[in-house]
Protein backbone atom coordinates (compact mmCIF):
# COMPACT_ATOMS: atom_id res chain seq x y z
CA UNK A 1 0.00 0.00 0.00
CA UNK A 2 1.20 3.53 -0.79
CA UNK A 3 1.45 5.38 2.52
CA UNK A 4 2.24 9.09 2.67
CA UNK A 5 3.36 10.39 6.06
CA UNK A 6 3.18 14.12 6.67
CA UNK A 7 5.93 15.37 8.97
CA UNK A 8 9.47 14.15 9.71
CA UNK A 9 9.66 14.79 13.42
CA UNK A 10 10.32 11.89 15.76
CA UNK A 11 6.70 10.69 15.49
CA UNK A 12 6.63 10.87 11.70
CA UNK A 13 9.98 9.14 11.29
CA UNK A 14 9.16 6.29 13.70
CA UNK A 15 5.84 5.84 11.88
CA UNK A 16 7.73 5.64 8.59
CA UNK A 17 10.11 3.05 10.02
CA UNK A 18 7.39 0.71 11.26
CA UNK A 19 5.24 1.18 8.16
CA UNK A 20 8.20 0.31 5.94
CA UNK A 21 9.02 -2.71 8.09
CA UNK A 22 5.41 -3.83 7.59
CA UNK A 23 5.98 -3.84 3.84
CA UNK A 24 4.32 -0.59 2.77
CA UNK A 25 5.61 1.82 0.14
CA UNK A 26 6.31 4.90 2.27
CA UNK A 27 6.82 8.56 1.37
CA UNK A 28 7.50 11.23 4.02
CA UNK A 29 6.77 14.89 3.28
CA UNK A 30 8.58 17.52 5.36
CA UNK A 31 8.76 21.28 4.91
CA UNK A 32 12.15 21.60 6.60
CA UNK A 33 15.47 20.65 4.99
CA UNK A 34 15.85 17.51 7.11
CA UNK A 35 14.27 15.39 9.86
CA UNK A 36 13.68 16.51 13.43
CA UNK A 37 14.11 20.22 12.75
CA UNK A 38 11.13 21.52 14.74
CA UNK A 39 9.65 20.29 18.03
CA UNK A 40 11.95 17.24 18.08
CA UNK A 41 15.08 19.38 17.74
CA UNK A 42 15.98 20.40 21.31
CA UNK A 43 13.46 18.88 23.69
CA UNK A 44 14.24 17.85 27.26
CA UNK A 45 15.83 14.57 26.16
CA UNK A 46 13.93 12.20 28.42
CA UNK A 47 12.13 8.93 27.77
CA UNK A 48 9.99 8.66 30.89
CA UNK A 49 6.97 6.33 30.62
CA UNK A 50 6.19 6.45 34.32
CA UNK A 51 5.94 10.23 34.28
CA UNK A 52 3.42 10.19 31.45
CA UNK A 53 0.71 12.34 32.99
CA UNK A 54 -1.89 14.77 31.63
CA UNK A 55 -1.49 18.39 32.49
CA UNK A 56 -5.19 18.57 33.25
CA UNK A 57 -5.79 17.26 36.75
CA UNK A 58 -7.41 18.03 40.10
CA UNK A 59 -6.19 21.33 41.52
CA UNK A 60 -4.54 22.51 38.31
CA UNK A 61 -6.79 25.60 37.85
CA UNK A 62 -5.84 26.80 41.35
CA UNK A 63 -2.15 26.03 40.78
CA UNK A 64 -2.25 27.81 37.43
CA UNK A 65 -3.35 31.03 39.11
CA UNK A 66 -0.41 30.84 41.53
CA UNK A 67 2.02 29.99 38.73
CA UNK A 68 1.09 33.13 36.84
CA UNK A 69 2.51 35.26 39.66
CA UNK A 70 5.76 33.34 40.17
CA UNK A 71 9.00 35.00 39.19
CA UNK A 72 10.09 31.87 37.36
CA UNK A 73 6.65 30.78 36.22
CA UNK A 74 6.13 27.34 34.67
CA UNK A 75 2.97 28.60 32.95
CA UNK A 76 2.70 31.69 30.77
CA UNK A 77 -0.65 32.76 29.36
CA UNK A 78 -0.70 35.00 26.29
CA UNK A 79 -3.65 33.43 24.52
CA UNK A 80 -5.19 34.66 21.31
CA UNK A 81 -8.91 35.02 21.90
CA UNK A 82 -10.03 32.91 18.97
CA UNK A 83 -12.38 29.96 18.87
CA UNK A 84 -9.65 27.32 18.69
CA UNK A 85 -7.79 28.67 21.72
CA UNK A 86 -10.85 29.20 23.89
CA UNK A 87 -12.34 25.85 22.96
CA UNK A 88 -9.10 24.07 23.82
CA UNK A 89 -8.76 25.85 27.17
CA UNK A 90 -12.34 25.02 28.18
CA UNK A 91 -11.80 21.39 27.19
CA UNK A 92 -8.64 21.34 29.29
CA UNK A 93 -10.59 22.61 32.30
CA UNK A 94 -13.24 19.93 31.81
CA UNK A 95 -10.52 17.31 32.18
CA UNK A 96 -9.35 18.70 35.55
CA UNK A 97 -11.27 16.13 37.60
CA UNK A 98 -10.05 13.09 39.49
CA UNK A 99 -12.09 10.75 37.30
CA UNK A 100 -10.82 12.17 34.00
CA UNK A 101 -7.25 12.37 35.29
CA UNK A 102 -7.29 8.67 36.19
CA UNK A 103 -8.62 7.66 32.76
CA UNK A 104 -6.22 9.90 30.85
CA UNK A 105 -3.12 8.95 32.83
CA UNK A 106 -3.88 5.25 32.44
CA UNK A 107 -4.11 5.70 28.65
CA UNK A 108 -0.85 7.61 28.54
CA UNK A 109 1.12 5.20 30.72
CA UNK A 110 -0.21 2.26 28.71
CA UNK A 111 1.09 3.75 25.46
CA UNK A 112 4.32 5.04 26.98
CA UNK A 113 5.31 1.71 28.56
CA UNK A 114 4.54 -0.08 25.29
CA UNK A 115 6.67 2.49 23.49
CA UNK A 116 9.54 1.84 25.90
CA UNK A 117 9.39 -1.85 25.01
CA UNK A 118 9.35 -1.05 21.28
CA UNK A 119 12.35 1.26 21.68
CA UNK A 120 14.26 -1.51 23.44
CA UNK A 121 13.38 -3.93 20.64
CA UNK A 122 14.42 -1.37 18.00
CA UNK A 123 17.81 -0.90 19.63
CA UNK A 124 18.27 -4.64 19.56
CA UNK A 125 17.60 -4.64 15.81
CA UNK A 126 19.60 -1.65 14.58
CA UNK A 127 22.44 0.47 15.91
CA UNK A 128 21.54 4.10 16.67
CA UNK A 129 23.90 6.50 18.46
CA UNK A 130 22.04 9.33 20.22
CA UNK A 131 23.89 10.01 23.53
CA UNK A 132 21.70 7.41 25.20
CA UNK A 133 21.79 6.76 28.95
CA UNK A 134 19.69 4.36 31.00
CA UNK A 135 20.13 5.68 34.54
CA UNK A 136 16.58 6.60 35.47
CA UNK A 137 14.67 9.81 36.10
CA UNK A 138 14.36 11.65 39.39
CA UNK A 139 11.30 13.81 40.03
CA UNK A 140 12.49 16.27 42.65
CA UNK A 141 10.20 17.94 45.18
CA UNK A 142 11.36 21.12 46.83
CA UNK A 143 8.37 21.14 49.19
CA UNK A 144 7.04 18.45 51.52
CA UNK A 145 3.47 19.02 50.30
CA UNK A 146 4.56 17.96 46.79
CA UNK A 147 6.08 14.76 48.12
CA UNK A 148 2.97 14.04 50.17
CA UNK A 149 0.76 14.29 47.06
CA UNK A 150 2.23 11.49 44.95
CA UNK A 151 -0.02 8.65 46.17
CA UNK A 152 -2.28 8.62 43.08
CA UNK A 153 0.69 8.60 40.71
CA UNK A 154 2.27 5.71 42.60
CA UNK A 155 -0.99 3.80 42.34
CA UNK A 156 -0.84 4.04 38.52
CA UNK A 157 2.83 3.03 38.51
CA UNK A 158 1.95 -0.08 40.50
CA UNK A 159 -0.94 -0.84 38.17
CA UNK A 160 1.38 -0.92 35.16
CA UNK A 161 4.33 -2.55 36.91
CA UNK A 162 6.62 0.48 36.67
CA UNK A 163 9.54 0.28 39.12
CA UNK A 164 9.90 3.29 41.43
CA UNK A 165 11.65 4.55 44.55
CA UNK A 166 10.51 7.23 47.00
CA UNK A 167 13.59 9.07 48.29
CA UNK A 168 14.49 11.61 50.95
CA UNK A 169 17.13 14.26 50.25
CA UNK A 170 19.98 11.87 51.01
CA UNK A 171 18.49 9.37 48.58
CA UNK A 172 18.18 12.05 45.91
CA UNK A 173 21.83 12.92 46.40
CA UNK A 174 22.86 9.30 46.02
CA UNK A 175 20.96 9.13 42.74
CA UNK A 176 22.28 12.50 41.58
CA UNK A 177 25.54 13.31 43.42
CA UNK A 178 25.65 16.81 41.95
CA UNK A 179 22.74 17.78 44.21
CA UNK A 180 25.11 17.71 47.19
CA UNK A 181 26.32 21.12 46.06
CA UNK A 182 22.80 22.56 45.82
CA UNK A 183 21.81 25.27 48.32
CA UNK A 184 18.13 24.67 47.54
CA UNK A 185 15.59 23.04 49.82
CA UNK A 186 14.91 19.46 48.73
CA UNK A 187 12.12 17.54 50.45
CA UNK A 188 12.61 14.33 48.50
CA UNK A 189 11.95 12.68 45.19
CA UNK A 190 10.27 9.96 43.17
CA UNK A 191 12.77 8.01 41.08
CA UNK A 192 12.00 5.71 38.16
CA UNK A 193 15.19 3.69 37.67
CA UNK A 194 14.17 2.21 34.28
CA UNK A 195 13.79 5.54 32.46
CA UNK A 196 16.20 6.61 29.73
CA UNK A 197 17.64 9.79 28.25
CA UNK A 198 19.18 10.88 24.98
CA UNK A 199 19.20 13.40 22.16
CA UNK A 200 15.87 13.17 20.33
CA UNK A 201 17.19 15.07 17.31
CA UNK A 202 20.12 12.67 16.88
CA UNK A 203 17.77 9.71 17.24
CA UNK A 204 15.36 11.10 14.65
CA UNK A 205 18.15 11.92 12.23
CA UNK A 206 19.75 8.47 12.54
CA UNK A 207 16.44 6.62 12.21
CA UNK A 208 15.52 8.68 9.14
CA UNK A 209 18.78 7.55 7.56
CA UNK A 210 17.91 3.93 8.34
CA UNK A 211 14.44 4.49 6.87
CA UNK A 212 15.95 5.82 3.66
CA UNK A 213 18.16 2.74 3.51
CA UNK A 214 15.02 0.62 3.85
CA UNK A 215 13.41 2.30 0.84
CA UNK A 216 11.46 5.18 2.44
CA UNK A 217 11.34 8.25 0.21
CA UNK A 218 11.79 11.61 1.95
CA UNK A 219 10.62 14.80 0.26
CA UNK A 220 12.32 17.57 2.23
CA UNK A 221 11.70 21.25 1.57
CA UNK A 222 8.15 20.38 0.52
CA UNK A 223 5.16 22.17 2.02
CA UNK A 224 1.80 20.45 2.41
CA UNK A 225 -1.00 22.68 1.13
CA UNK A 226 -4.07 20.50 1.51
CA UNK A 227 -5.49 17.00 1.43
CA UNK A 228 -7.42 15.84 -1.60
CA UNK A 229 -10.45 13.77 -0.67
CA UNK A 230 -13.88 12.90 -2.02
CA UNK A 231 -16.83 10.84 -0.86
CA UNK A 232 -14.73 7.72 -1.24
CA UNK A 233 -12.02 8.98 1.11
CA UNK A 234 -8.60 10.56 0.86
CA UNK A 235 -7.00 10.42 -2.58
CA UNK A 236 -3.70 12.17 -2.03
CA UNK A 237 -1.77 15.19 -0.79
CA UNK A 238 -1.39 18.50 -2.61
CA UNK A 239 2.02 20.11 -1.97
CA UNK A 240 3.77 23.20 -3.28
CA UNK A 241 5.66 20.89 -5.63
CA UNK A 242 2.74 18.93 -6.98
CA UNK A 243 0.26 16.26 -5.95
CA UNK A 244 1.14 12.93 -4.35
CA UNK A 245 -1.44 10.16 -4.82
CA UNK A 246 -1.76 7.84 -1.83
CA UNK A 247 -3.77 4.90 -0.58
CA UNK A 248 -3.35 6.12 3.00
CA UNK A 249 -2.20 9.40 4.54
CA UNK A 250 -0.90 9.67 8.10
CA UNK A 251 -0.87 13.18 9.57
CA UNK A 252 2.10 13.64 11.93
CA UNK A 253 2.31 17.42 11.71
CA UNK A 254 2.21 18.17 15.42
CA UNK A 255 0.59 21.49 16.21
CA UNK A 256 -0.32 22.08 12.55
CA UNK A 257 -2.32 18.87 12.23
CA UNK A 258 -5.63 20.44 13.26
CA UNK A 259 -5.42 23.14 10.59
CA UNK A 260 -4.79 20.61 7.84
CA UNK A 261 -7.73 18.30 8.62
CA UNK A 262 -10.28 21.00 9.51
CA UNK A 263 -11.46 21.51 5.87
CA UNK A 264 -12.47 17.84 5.86
CA UNK A 265 -14.82 18.43 8.78
CA UNK A 266 -12.56 16.95 11.46
CA UNK A 267 -12.41 18.81 14.77
CA UNK A 268 -9.01 17.81 16.13
CA UNK A 269 -8.28 19.44 19.51
CA UNK A 270 -4.52 19.75 19.14
CA UNK A 271 -3.10 23.12 20.19
CA UNK A 272 0.47 24.51 20.25
CA UNK A 273 1.96 24.98 23.72
CA UNK A 274 5.39 26.54 23.51
CA UNK A 275 8.27 25.08 25.47
CA UNK A 276 11.81 26.40 25.87
CA UNK A 277 15.22 24.86 26.36
CA UNK A 278 18.84 25.80 26.79
CA UNK A 279 21.76 23.50 26.03
CA UNK A 280 24.88 24.25 28.06
CA UNK A 281 28.36 22.72 27.78
CA UNK A 282 29.44 20.84 30.91
CA UNK A 283 32.26 22.59 32.76
CA UNK A 284 32.42 20.30 35.81
CA UNK A 285 31.38 16.70 35.17
CA UNK A 286 31.32 15.88 38.87
CA UNK A 287 28.68 18.54 39.51
CA UNK A 288 26.57 17.72 36.45
CA UNK A 289 23.44 15.55 36.44
CA UNK A 290 23.94 11.87 35.70
CA UNK A 291 20.58 11.39 33.98
CA UNK A 292 17.33 13.41 34.05
CA UNK A 293 15.94 15.40 36.95
CA UNK A 294 12.43 16.84 36.86
CA UNK A 295 12.00 19.91 39.03
CA UNK A 296 8.36 19.67 40.13
CA UNK A 297 8.19 23.27 41.34
CA UNK A 298 9.19 24.86 38.04
CA UNK A 299 8.12 22.00 35.74
CA UNK A 300 11.58 21.87 34.19
CA UNK A 301 13.70 18.87 33.18
CA UNK A 302 17.49 18.85 33.44
CA UNK A 303 19.17 16.15 31.36
CA UNK A 304 22.73 15.13 30.67
CA UNK A 305 23.40 14.58 26.96
CA UNK A 306 27.00 13.50 26.50
CA UNK A 307 29.14 16.56 27.26
CA UNK A 308 26.10 18.85 27.37
CA UNK A 309 23.25 19.65 29.75
CA UNK A 310 19.79 20.18 28.29
CA UNK A 311 17.37 22.20 30.44
CA UNK A 312 13.82 22.29 29.09
CA UNK A 313 10.30 23.02 30.15
CA UNK A 314 7.63 25.65 30.81
CA UNK A 315 4.32 26.01 29.04
CA UNK A 316 3.50 29.18 27.16
CA UNK A 317 0.07 29.46 25.61
CA UNK A 318 0.54 32.08 22.92
CA UNK A 319 -0.67 30.55 19.69
CA UNK A 320 1.68 29.58 16.89
CA UNK A 321 4.45 32.04 17.77
CA UNK A 322 7.81 30.32 18.24
CA UNK A 323 9.67 33.52 19.19
CA UNK A 324 12.32 33.42 21.92
CA UNK A 325 11.61 35.34 25.13
CA UNK A 326 14.78 36.23 27.11
CA UNK A 327 12.97 35.93 30.46
CA UNK A 328 12.36 32.23 29.81
CA UNK A 329 16.08 31.71 29.32
CA UNK A 330 16.78 33.18 32.76
CA UNK A 331 14.26 30.76 34.32
CA UNK A 332 15.98 27.77 32.73
CA UNK A 333 19.41 28.99 33.82
CA UNK A 334 18.18 29.65 37.36
CA UNK A 335 16.77 26.15 37.71
CA UNK A 336 20.01 24.52 36.59
CA UNK A 337 22.20 26.72 38.76
CA UNK A 338 20.02 26.30 41.86
CA UNK A 339 20.26 22.50 41.71
CA UNK A 340 23.59 21.85 39.96
CA UNK A 341 25.66 25.00 40.62
CA UNK A 342 28.73 25.49 38.41
CA UNK A 343 27.95 22.32 36.44
CA UNK A 344 27.34 23.97 33.06
CA UNK A 345 28.17 27.23 31.32
CA UNK A 346 24.76 28.88 31.01
CA UNK A 347 26.37 32.02 29.60
CA UNK A 348 27.24 30.26 26.35
CA UNK A 349 24.20 27.98 26.25
CA UNK A 350 22.13 27.83 23.09
CA UNK A 351 18.50 28.92 23.46
CA UNK A 352 15.56 27.27 21.66
CA UNK A 353 11.76 27.17 21.59
CA UNK A 354 9.36 24.65 20.09
CA UNK A 355 5.61 24.22 19.81
CA UNK A 356 4.37 21.11 21.59
CA UNK A 357 1.16 19.65 20.09
CA UNK A 358 -1.11 19.28 23.12
CA UNK A 359 -4.54 17.70 23.47
CA UNK A 360 -6.84 18.82 26.31
CA UNK A 361 -6.80 15.34 27.85
CA UNK A 362 -3.05 14.80 27.44
CA UNK A 363 -3.41 11.64 25.34
CA UNK A 364 -2.23 11.75 21.72
CA UNK A 365 -4.63 11.09 18.87
CA UNK A 366 -3.66 7.89 17.07
CA UNK A 367 -5.75 5.96 14.57
CA UNK A 368 -8.17 6.11 11.69
CA UNK A 369 -10.58 9.00 11.07
CA UNK A 370 -14.09 9.06 9.56
CA UNK A 371 -12.40 9.94 6.24
CA UNK A 372 -11.41 6.64 4.66
CA UNK A 373 -7.67 6.30 4.26
CA UNK A 374 -6.85 9.24 6.54
CA UNK A 375 -5.03 8.52 9.81
CA UNK A 376 -3.74 10.66 12.66
CA UNK A 377 -0.63 10.26 14.80
CA UNK A 378 -0.30 13.56 16.58
CA UNK A 379 -0.94 15.46 19.82
CA UNK A 380 1.82 13.90 21.92
CA UNK A 381 2.58 17.12 23.80
CA UNK A 382 5.76 16.89 25.87
CA UNK A 383 5.97 13.11 25.37
CA UNK A 384 6.59 12.79 21.65
CA UNK A 385 9.82 10.87 22.03
CA UNK A 386 8.61 8.87 25.02
CA UNK A 387 5.62 7.64 22.99
CA UNK A 388 7.06 7.70 19.45
CA UNK A 389 8.04 4.07 18.92
CA UNK A 390 4.83 2.74 20.42
CA UNK A 391 2.74 5.19 18.42
CA UNK A 392 4.55 4.28 15.20
CA UNK A 393 4.09 0.57 15.79
CA UNK A 394 0.37 0.97 16.59
CA UNK A 395 -0.08 3.01 13.42
CA UNK A 396 1.75 0.45 11.28
CA UNK A 397 -0.48 -2.31 12.64
CA UNK A 398 -3.61 -0.31 11.87
CA UNK A 399 -2.41 0.46 8.35
CA UNK A 400 -1.78 -3.25 7.83
CA UNK A 401 -5.20 -4.30 9.09
CA UNK A 402 -3.73 -5.94 12.19
CA UNK A 403 -4.95 -5.52 15.75
CA UNK A 404 -2.31 -3.56 17.73
CA UNK A 405 -0.71 -5.29 20.68
CA UNK A 406 -2.24 -2.77 23.08
CA UNK A 407 -5.74 -1.34 23.32
CA UNK A 408 -5.86 1.58 20.88
CA UNK A 409 -9.53 2.34 20.20
CA UNK A 410 -9.58 4.97 22.96
CA UNK A 411 -6.60 6.75 21.39
CA UNK A 412 -8.46 7.67 18.19
CA UNK A 413 -10.24 10.92 17.41
CA UNK A 414 -13.60 9.28 18.05
CA UNK A 415 -13.10 9.58 21.81
CA UNK A 416 -13.98 13.27 21.54
CA UNK A 417 -17.46 12.38 20.26
CA UNK A 418 -18.33 10.64 23.52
Amino acid sequence: MRVTILGAGVVGVTTAWYAAQAGHEVTVVERQSGPGQETSFANAGEISPGYASPWAGPGIPQKAIRWLFMRHAPLILRPQMDGQTLGWLFALLRNCTEARYAVNKARMVRLATYSRDQMEELRGTVEIDYDARAQGTLQLFRKQAQLDGIAKDIEVLRQFGVAYEVLDRAGCERAEPGLRESPSQIAGGLRLPADETGDCFKFTERLASLCAGAGVRFLYGTRVERLRADAGGVQGVVTDKGELPADAVVVCLGSWSARLVRPLGLKLPVYPVKGYSITAPIVDAGRAPQSTLLDETYKIAITRLGDRIRVGGMAEISGYRATLEPRRRSTLAYTLESLFPAAGDTGTATFWAGLRPMTPDGTPVIGATPVRGLYLNTGHGTLGWTMACGSGRVMADLLSGRAPEIESADLAIGRYDA
